[in-house]
């Protein structure tokens, strides 16, 4: 019957649907299934009351009945099929396409991560080898430029990144020179090209290069140049006239100023590392309870550490920075003589002075030579000599420096140097209970500048150094290329921006021994004197050291006796028969002629007491060496035969 295999094929389509497809696909409706279910009960129900009444229905209508019940079974089992298999599609390709969706979601993101990965590692390996071929080509194998390469660059503008990384090449090359550098180029072909990079780069002159190439190391001097191209710290002293630095320090970072302390070396000195306020303009400045000043500048006035109720001068003063702190270690007591040669100055040290509350202080308008004229000599305590200079240590704060200067200037300042130093030495005392000191300092590098002006004035003046009481600072040049300077030049003091952060700077201390300025050459003679006296004396021991040579030397000092009394004679014989020949007369002549005979010999004599020249005794010397062999020879001759 066709409800029974209907409701079977329903059936075993519904058995084999899923359950967990069932829960997924909760919006299909069932409908289908219960119009399934109702027509098969329908037909079931009216077979069987058919059956048990015949008499309700003809045989036609029965027929009839039975058709079109299985005309609507028909279609209602194709229905449902219909329904069914899309169902079964539907929840399948569902499923499907999650699935299919979610590893294809997945693929892909595995796929794109390894892809990320493998660039990541390629961009890696790629930089590693490039690195590795920079090394290679442009470090290890480092090669100077050629004459024409050289040539192009000068039609070019600079190429400062190319300049820089030469530059950082041949410092690295002569640092370690015999395993870095290039084969047939020396030394001097690596030196030469550093100088003309470092005057590109930097802008200086070939004069102020060379020098600073002969006074550092490469390195060094990389480090020294870099530091001139930035700036100094800003700082000032507190004036303890007017208050103390603790107060001076709390009351400026209430006004918006980030300061420290400068230095263990300073108990004075801030250093300033930004401000709202202009520094310069704050009430306190104007009120004088601070200076602004270079930490370098500090230095001198530490050096001469001046005492109250001293009699000291400034030699040249202008602005006041250093002065003020005179009079403020002073305490305002004894008396201050600040000199300024140029009068447009003068403005700038008297205001500094009135702000500041100096009143120990007279101001002067001299040339700073011409002083000890004015104010007497051997009149002073102490000397601050603070002497113009070419300015080779403050090139930060001016970079015309760079280019400005050469060689005659800095002769020309080393002579002024030398001559203020002398007249700062004449004016001191060396008689002085507490004093009897000149500080000299310079704000240059210039060894021409420094230790060849304190050389020269350990020559001419009975001065020396004493150590100068800082405990920082880099020791003077002792030997400089062709110069050799005093040995007691290491107590000088040097310092450099790019190892102090401070203003390239030189400071000297020296005592005066004596107030005679020609104590100096006399002690110089006399050492010469004694120096001869001594090979006198060594060639004497030598002499009497071999008894043939005591023989010999005692004949020829009987043979020189003899020669010295044979003339002695001739001369009396002479005499005799000039007198002889002038008559009884003339006595008096003859005692005249005796006089001058015994002044002639007294001179002699006195001549023989002075040390003859070094040149005559290391004649001597040789002469009586030639005479010794000599006779070792003809002695040693004469015991053969």
């Amino acid at each position: 019957m066709a409800g029974p295999k209907l409701r079977k094929k329903a059936g075993s389509k519904l058995g084999k649907s899923p359950t967990k497809k069932k829960q997924k696909k909760e919006p299909l409706p069932p409908k289908p299934l219960e119009k399934e279910d109702l027509f098969i009960s329908d037909g079931e129900g009216t077979d069987g009351d058919f059956e048990e009444d015949d008499g309700g229905f003809g045989d036609e209508e029965q027929q009839e009945m039975n058709s079109d019940s299985d005309m609507s079974s028909d279609l209602d089992d194709s229905f449902a099929a219909d329904i069914l298999a899309s169902g079964d599609a539907d929840d399948g390709s569902a499923d499907s396409d999650v699935d299919s969706d979610s590893d294809a979601d997945d693929t892909d993101l595995v796929r794109k991560s390894k892809a990320i990965d493998e660039e990541r590692e390629r961009v890696k390996e790629d930089a590693e080898a490039e690195l590795q071929l920079n090394i290679k080509e442009e470090a290890d194998e480092f090669r100077l430029p050629t004459t024409e390469e050289l040539e192009e660059e000068t039609h070019r503008p600079p190429d400062l990144s190319n300049l820089q990384r030469r530059i950082k090449e041949i410092v690295r090359v002569l640092s370690n020179f015999k395993t870095l550098r290039q084969e047939g180029v020396t030394r001097k072909d690596y030196v030469d090209q550093l100088k003309r990079d470092l005057g590109s780069y930097y802008g200086y002159n070939d004069f102020l290069i060379e020098v600073l190439v002969e006074m550092f190391p490469p390195v060094e001097l990389i480090e020294l140049i870099e530091a001139f191209e930035k700036p100094r710290p800003i700082s000032l002293r507190t004036n303890t006239l007017k208050t103390r630095r603790r107060d001076l320090a709390g009351v400026l970072l209430n006004r918006g100023v980030n300061l420290d302390p400068l230095s263990k070396w300073s108990k004075v000195g801030l250093v300033v590392y930004d401000s709202q306020v202009p520094v310069g303009a704050t009430p306190e400045y104007m009120a004088g309870h601070y200076m602004l000043q270079s930490a370098s500048s500090f230095l001198p006035v530490m050096a001469l550490a001046p005492q109250e109720n001293e009699r000291v001068v400034d030699m040249a003063a202008a602005p006041g920075g250093k002065t003020t702190y005179v009079a403020a270690l002073m305490k305002n007591s004894g008396i201050i003589y600040a000199n300024e040669m140029k009068e447009s100055r003068l403005k700038s040290l008297t205001a500094n002075l009135h702000r500041m509350g100096v009143t120990n202080t007279i101001v002067c308008n001299y040339d700073g030579r011409e002083l000890p004229k004015v104010l007497g000599q051997n009149t002073a305590d102490r000397i601050l000599l603070d002497a113009p200079c070419s300015g080779t240590g403050v090139i930060s704060k001016d970079e015309s420096v760079k280019t400005s200067k050469n060689a005659a200037d800095i002769q020309n300042c080393s002579q002024l140097q030398k001559e203020l130093i002398l007249a700062a030495i004449d004016m001191v005392d060396a008689n002085s209970k507490s004093g009897g000191y000149i500080v000299y300092s310079t704000c240059s590098i210039m060894v021409d500048e420094n230790e060849a002006v304190i050389d020269y004035a350990l020559k001419k003046r009975d001065v020396k150094l004493v150590p100068c009481g800082l405990d920082f600072g880099r020791p003077g040049f002792i030997r400089f290329r062709q110069h050799r300077f005093h040995t007691s030049l290491d107590k000088t003091r040097r310092f450099y921006p790019h190892v102090h952060n401070m203003d390239g700077f030189f400071v000297a201390k020296l005592k005066k021994m004596s107030n005679s300025k020609s104590a100096a050459k006399s002690s110089v003679q006399s050492e010469e004197t004694q120096e001869a006296e001594t090979i006198q004396n060594s060639d004497q021991q030598n002499a009497e050291g071999d008894d043939k040579h005591k023989e010999q030397k005692g004949i020829a000092k009987e043979n020189g006796n003899n020669e010295e009394v044979a003339g002695d004679k001739k001369r009396k014989r002479d005499v005799q028969k000039h007198s002889d020949k002038k008559g009884v007369g003339q006595n008096s002549g003859v005692t005249k002629n005796g006089k001058a005979e015994n002044q002639l010999v007294a001179t002699k004599r006195r001549e023989k007491k002075k040390p003859p020249p070094r040149e005559e005794i290391a004649k001597a010397r040789e002469e009586k060496r030639k005479a010794l062999r000599e006779a070792k020879r003809k002695g040693t001759m004469k015991d053969k035969a």
